[in-house]
C-alpha cells in the first residue's frame, strides 16, 4: 500500500468513528424525540457520507449494512415508517456491526472478516414492512438523556434554508426567484429541497450534492485552521518539553548561586536577566504544549447515553443519564486511561444500585432512576462525581463478607470509620454480588477502577447512604507529564511530593506525637491525623536524638494523613519519569525526577502511601 492510499484509509478511519460517535448519540436522543425531523436528516446524511467512503475505498460488506440502514433511514424521515425503539435497536445493532468492520480495516486493511447476513436479514425484514421481534419483557424503553442535551436540534429548528437555497443558486440548480418562491410554501413536513425536487426545479442528485456542501460550512473553514496531528508527535514534543524543564531548572539554580558570588559582575546580571527571560519563555511554551494535548472530557463521556441506554434495557430498568461540565479539559493521556474505571462505575451503579420500578415504586422513588455524571476542575485538578439516587451500598454486608474472606478482623472492622468499610469495595476480588452475571459480581471492576486512578497519580473515594444512592469521587491531575511539588528530605535522602496532595505543613516536636492503638497520631486543630515516617516506609536509619519534626499533611478524599519528615526543602516544577520496568513495583513510589541540583529524587504516590495506613490485611489481594 503506497503513502498516499494509507493516508486516505486513515483519514477514512478517523472520519467514520468520527460518524459512529455521532451516530450513537443521536439515535438515543431520537428515540426521546422521534419526530425530530432535522436530526433524522443529520443521521441519514452521515450514513449516507459512510457508505460513499467506504464504496470509494472498496469495502463491500460495510456499504451494504450501511446502505441497507441507509434506506430505512431514508423511509423514516420521509414519514413511511414510524420511529419506533424496536426499529431503532435493530439500526443501533447494524451501527455496532460497523464499528467490528471499521475494527477489522484498521487491523487487517479489510472488511471480510466480519459477518454481516444476520444484520442484513434483519435490516431487510424492516424494509419489508416486519415489525422486529422484540425479545426484552413489555416496558417503556429507558430515558436517557444528556443534560446539557449534545447538540440535539428541537424539531421545529430545521437546517437554515437560506444556505440551501444559496448554494443552489451559486450552482446554477435553481434561480432566486424559484427558491424563493419555494420558500414561500415550505413547512415543517416538507423542507425546501424536496419542494424544489417535487417541482422539478431542481434533480435529487443535485439536491444531494447542495445537502452535503451545506452539513460542511463550518467543517470547511475548520479544515483550513486545523490539522490532524498523531498523538506520539505531541508525546515527543511533550517529552521534549520536559528535558527543556529539567535544563531551565538546574540552568536557575546555577545562576541563583554565581548571582550570589558575584552580583557586581556586568556578565552575571546579564546572565541573570536571559535566564529570567528562557524561565518566561519555558513556562510559555509548556503551557502552550500542554493545550494542545487538552481535549473536553465530553470524547470521554460520549459512548455512556448508548451504554446506559442498552444496559437499562438489558436489566429491565428505566434509568436517566445525565453530563454535565462536558467542557472541562483534561490531558489526553488523562482521558485515555480514566474511559474504563467510568465504564465500571456506571455499570455497577445501573447493575447493584438503581432498582427494577417495582422496587422504586414500593419504596416511594420515581420509576426512573438517575446517573448523574459531574466533571469541573478545581485549582489544578479534575474533579468526576458519578452519583446515583439507587439503594447505596450496604455496610454490614460488606463487613460480614471482609470478615468472612479473612480481610480484617472484628477488632480492626471496630476502629474502621463508615468510609474506609465502603472503600473496601476497591479490594480485588471484593464483590457483594449474590450471583455472578455478564454485567458484573466477580470482584474484578472496583479494583480495575482504583488501579488505573492510581497509575496517573489520581485518587478515588466512595460515600454512600442506604436507599439514597452512592457518590463515587475521582480526582485526576490535569496532567501526568509534569507537576508542582514539594521537595522535603529524610535524613540525607530527598522526596518530592506532589502539592495537589499537600493541603499544609506543620512543625512539631516529638512530645506532639501521642499513640493509638499500637499507630502514631497527631491532633491537629481538634483532628486525630495518623502520622506516617517515611524512614520507616523506605528503611531509612535515622537520628533518634532529633526531637523535631516537619509533619506535611496530605489529602486523598477526605481523608487526611500526616507525613514525617525532617526538613521542607523547597516547591519546584518537577517532570515525572518512569522508574522502569524493574522497578515499577517499589510501592509508594510514582515515579523519579531530576531536581536543579542534578539530583534523582523519588516522587511519592501519595494515595498508595494514605491506603498502606489502613491495615497490612485489608491490603492483601484476595485468593
Amino acid at each position: 500500500m503506497d503513502d498516499e492510499l494509507k493516508e486516505i484509509l486513515s483519514e477514512f478511519l478517523v472520519e467514520t468513528e468520527e460518524m459512529i460517535e455521532l451516530l450513537d448519540q443521536r439515535f438515543i436522543s431520537l428515540e426521546s424525540d422521534p419526530t425530530n425531523r432535522a436530526m433524522l436528516d443529520e443521521i441519514f446524511r452521515a450514513m449516507h457520507s459512510m457508505k460513499g467512503s467506504g464504496g470509494f475505498l472498496g469495502f463491500t460488506r460495510l456499504v451494504d449494512v450501511a446502505h441497507r440502514a441507509e434506506n430505512i433511514l431514508n423511509k423514516l424521515r420521509q414519514g413511511e415508517m414510524a420511529v419506533t425503539p424496536s426499529v431503532i435497536n435493530v439500526v443501533l445493532e447494524a451501527v455496532d456491526v460497523v464499528k467490528l468492520l471499521v475494527a477489522d480495516i484498521r487491523e487487517s486493511g479489510t472488511d471480510v472478516h466480519v459477518e454481516v447476513t444476520d444484520i442484513s436479514a434483519k435490516l431487510d425484514n424492516i424494509l419489508a414492512g416486519q415489525e422486529p421481534v422484540q425479545t426484552e419483557a413489555a416496558m417503556p424503553p429507558p430515558v436517557v438523556t444528556s443534560n446539557p442535551p449534545a447538540h440535539t436540534v428541537p424539531a421545529h429548528d430545521t437546517p437554515p434554508p437560506s444556505r440551501l437555497g444559496e448554494i443552489l443558486i451559486q450552482e446554477g440548480s435553481a434561480s432566486k426567484e424559484q427558491v424563493l418562491e419555494a420558500l414561500e410554501q415550505q413547512d415543517r413536513k416538507l423542507p425546501l429541497g424536496e419542494i424544489l425536487v417535487q417541482s422539478g426545479v431542481i434533480t435529487e442528485r443535485a439536491l444531494e450534492s447542495a445537502l452535503q456542501k451545506q452539513a460542511k460550512p463550518a467543517k470547511a473553514g475548520e479544515d483550513d485552521q486545523t490539522i490532524r496531528v498523531e498523538t506520539s508527535r505531541l508525546d515527543s514534543v511533550m517529552n521534549l518539553v520536559g528535558e527543556l524543564v529539567l535544563g531551565r531548572n538546574r540552568l536557575m539554580k546555577l545562576g541563583g548561586g554565581l548571582e550570589q558570588s558575584y552580583e557586581n559582575e556586568p556578565l552575571v546580571r546579564g546572565l541573570t536577566e536571559t535566564l529570567a527571560q528562557l524561565n518566561l519563555v519555558t513556562t510559555d511554551l509548556q503551557l502552550a504544549v500542554m493545550k494542545t494535548r487538552m481535549l473536553p472530557i465530553r470524547k470521554v463521556l460520549a459512548k455512556f447515553p448508548r451504554m446506559v441506554r442498552d444496559l437499562s434495557q438489558k436489566l429491565n430498568k428505566q434509568v436517566r443519564l445525565e453530563l454535565h461540565g462536558e467542557e472541562t479539559e483534561l490531558d489526553k493521556s488523562v482521558a485515555d486511561e480514566v474511559g474504563d474505571p467510568l465504564v465500571h462505575i456506571v455499570r455497577n451503579a445501573i447493575d447493584h444500585g438503581i432498582e427494577l420500578p417495582a422496587e422504586r415504586q414500593a419504596s416511594g422513588k420515581a420509576l426512573e432512576g438517575l446517573v448523574r455524571i459531574a466533571a469541573s476542575q478545581e485549582g489544578n485538578s479534575i474533579v468526576i462525581r458519578i452519583q446515583d439516587d439507587g439503594k447505596g451500598l450496604q455496610t454490614d454486608r460488606i463487613k460480614a463478607k471482609a470478615l468472612s474472606r479473612g480481610i480484617v478482623s472484628e477488632a480492626e472492622l471496630a476502629s474502621m470509620d463508615p468510609r474506609d468499610v465502603l472503600n473496601m469495595v476497591f479490594l480485588p476480588g471484593f464483590s457483594t454480588a449474590d450471583k455472578v452475571t455478564d454485567v458484573s459480581g466477580r470482584g474484578v471492576g472496583m479494583d480495575v477502577v482504583r488501579t488505573n486512578i492510581r497509575r496517573i497519580n489520581g485518587s478515588v473515594e466512595i460515600d454512600s447512604q442506604v436507599g439514597k444512592g452512592s457518590v463515587i469521587t475521582i480526582k485526576l491531575p490535569l496532567t501526568i507529564a509534569i507537576i508542582q511539588a514539594l521537595l522535603v528530605e529524610v535524613e540525607q535522602a530527598t522526596f518530592a511530593i506532589p502539592l495537589g496532595s499537600v493541603i499544609e505543613a506543620v512543625k512539631i516536636t516529638k512530645d506532639d506525637i501521642k499513640t493509638i492503638n499500637g499507630r502514631e497520631v497527631l491532633t491537629l486543630r481538634e483532628r486525630v491525623l495518623p502520622l506516617l515516617r517515611l524512614s520507616e516506609e523506605f528503611e531509612i536509619p535515622r537520628d533518634l536524638t532529633c526531637d523535631k519534626f516537619y509533619v506535611v499533611v496530605v489529602g486523598m478524599g477526605e481523608r487526611h494523613v500526616g507525613v514525617i519528615v525532617d526538613r521542607l526543602r523547597s516547591q519546584e516544577e518537577v517532570v515525572i519519569k518512569s522508574m522502569g520496568d524493574y522497578l515499577s513495583d517499589i510501592k509508594g513510589v510514582a515515579g523519579a525526577t531530576i531536581t536543579g541540583e542534578g539530583k534523582v529524587v523519588l516522587i511519592l504516590d501519595i494515595p498508595e502511601l494514605v491506603q498502606s495506613l489502613r491495615g497490612g490485611r485489608q491490603a492483601l489481594a484476595l485468593s
